[in-house]
């Protein structure tokens, strides 16, 4: 649709990125203002344009209700605060990429935005190229097949920043258009990179995003590369798709086949096919778009909660940068959950703040795990295994269904719980329910279990109990017992904080803690 002037629009940045928001803003017919602190930028502007309105003052861009919104394309650091104030000001807001540089600014511009009834966009340019919505339309047709992998890359040798690294300057891009075409968020986030030119400043990365469709993705960014390289791979089982940026033809199909000859895939290479597209700038989509979504009330397509997306990613690829490319859950990510990379974790299992999952462990979907816990190496958690707060599983130990482990409860390495009284594989309980049932154990909480001890189900260990190491334990434990040997015995009592106890008739002070126990008939109680 075409706007009149009454249409007001201000860019906020005359830099580098700033000069192309105000020649195609311009183009359109809606310009009014102008505005960065940098004189020379902006007469460096008035040269162009000289029938444009420029000013140092932001303030003054704000006052003006004749304009009705603003472009900031300015440093990403800046983002935020002028984003909030455009939108206290009741103006629609267009934002460069990144939206912000930190998650909880992000959702502050969303909820500020939808509490003024303004639209927030933010420029993920990508999402207006003609050559992506075409490649979103064949992947949507089934054109390619079965998705099995993308990968970008966008490298350079040109312009070094010093505000930020090369993963929030060239990777939003790229993880903007994966996210869009492939409908789906990454389950978890691994990055490597290198530090060449600063110490602080990233200027290579790789990343890698998993998604739950299997499908991996992989971005590449570089400003220390020999030549300029733009392009995303797409590869499905039917045919591969090649988006360059850079070149006249932009979106190619290679319908290559890999088919399988006495037992060993052979790859058939196949001409290239180019797909014709529209040839106009990507810029002018989007910066009609903007215009479209103010003038319809509208949302845009790459409106805050799509930046926010891709922030959260880019969130958590620093992360994984910065500690030396582990990986991070990002489901998990805003509880602060680590998930050891070669670990795997169903992406329906609740996982609570602060917990950590170790190598070669496995939690299936439905698993409760709770905060603060750590489950070790080789562990692993069934759908229906319940842990509290603060439980502790050392090494090669699995809890299986219907075993639950309340708060601050240790197992050491090797512990066997079981569910099942009468296993037999030819029966299994399932499909055979009428040959028994799997059975529920319960380990209260802060009870710890020694190393290499066997826990027959159908038990209770009662809360602060203490099974020594190698204990066969079948029958229930009472609190504060001390259990050992097979079968396993009361041999004495424990303290919560882990002292012994000696009994005098019935009671006993903690040397250690000085917490107070009465013992009556073989049950032993805290009483202060």
């Amino acid at each position: 649709m075409t706007h009149d002037r009454k249409q007001h629009i201000a860019v906020i940045g005359a830099g580098g990125w700033g000069k192309n928001l105000i020649r195609n803003f311009r183009a359109l017919g809606v310009l009014k203002t102008v505005c960065d602190i940098d004189e020379q930028k902006l007469n460096a502007r008035k040269k162009d344009f000289p029938d444009i309105t420029y000013t140092r003052s932001y303030e003054t861009v704000l006052a003006d209700t004749s304009i009705q919104g603003v472009v900031i394309a300015t440093p990403a650091v800046t983002h935020y605060e002028l984003a909030q104030a455009a939108l206290a000001a009741k103006k629609h807001v267009f934002v460069e990429k990144p939206l912000s540089l930190h998650l909880n600014e992000a959702e502050e511009l969303i909820a500020r935005a939808d509490k003024e009834h303004r639209i927030l966009m933010v420029g993920h340019i990508l999402r207006y190229h003609p050559a992506v919505i075409k490649l979103k339309e064949l992947i949507a047709a089934n054109e390619l097949g079965r998705i099995q992998y993308v990968y970008s890359n966008r490298l350079n040798i040109g312009k070094i920043r010093t505000e930020e690294n090369i993963l929030w300057s060239f990777a939003p891009h790229d993880i903007s258009v994966i996210l869009f075409l492939l409908d789906e968020m990454p389950l978890s986030v691994t990055a490597t990179g290198g530090n060449y030119l600063q110490e602080e400043i990233t200027d290579v990365t790789l990343t890698t995003l998993d998604f739950p469709s299997g499908i991996k993705g992989h971005i590449f960014v570089s400003w220390l590369h020999p030549f300029k390289e733009q392009k995303l791979v797409v590869v499905g089982d039917k045919q591969m798709a090649v988006f360059d940026d850079i070149h006249d033809e932009k979106l190619r199909l290679y319908p290559h086949k890999i088919e399988w000859e006495k037992g060993i895939p052979v790859a058939h290479k196949a001409a290239a096919q180019v797909v014709q597209i529209d040839k106009a700038e990507p810029l002018k989509f989007e910066c009609q778009h903007f215009l479209d979504c103010i003038a319809q009330d509208t949302q845009p397509r790459t409106d805050g909660h799509e930046g926010l997306r891709v922030l959260k990613i880019l969130n958590a690829a620093q992360q994984s940068l910065n500690k030396d490319g582990i990986m991070i859950s990002l489901d998990a990510q805003r509880n602060n959950v680590f998930v050891h990379p070669t670990a795997s974790v169903d992406k329906d299992a609740r996982i609570g703040a602060g917990t950590k999952i170790w190598h070669h462990s496995q939690v299936l979907g439905g698993a409760q795990i709770g905060e603060n816990c750590v489950i070790g190496h080789n562990c692993f958690v069934g759908g229906r295994a319940r842990l509290g707060n603060g439980v502790k599983l050392e090494t090669n130990i699995d809890v299986w269904d219907l075993v639950t482990l309340e708060d601050h409860v240790f197992v050491g390495p090797s512990v066997v719980f079981t569910n099942d009284l009468n296993p037999r594989s030819q029966y299994p309980k399932k499909k055979y329910p009428q040959y028994g049932k799997w059975i529920p154990t319960v380990v209260k909480q802060g009870a710890s279990i020694g190393a290499n001890a066997t826990i027959v189900c159908g038990i209770t260990i009662g809360r602060h109990a203490m099974i020594g190491a190698g204990a066969v334990v079948t029958r229930d434990v009472p609190d504060y017992a001390i259990v050992v040997g097979t079968p396993a015995q009361v041999v004495g009592w424990m303290c919560e904080c882990g002292g012994k106890l000696t009994f005098k008739e019935e009671n006993s002070t903690c040397s250690q803690c000085d917490r107070q126990y009465r013992k009556k008939e073989n049950k032993v109680q805290q009483i202060k």
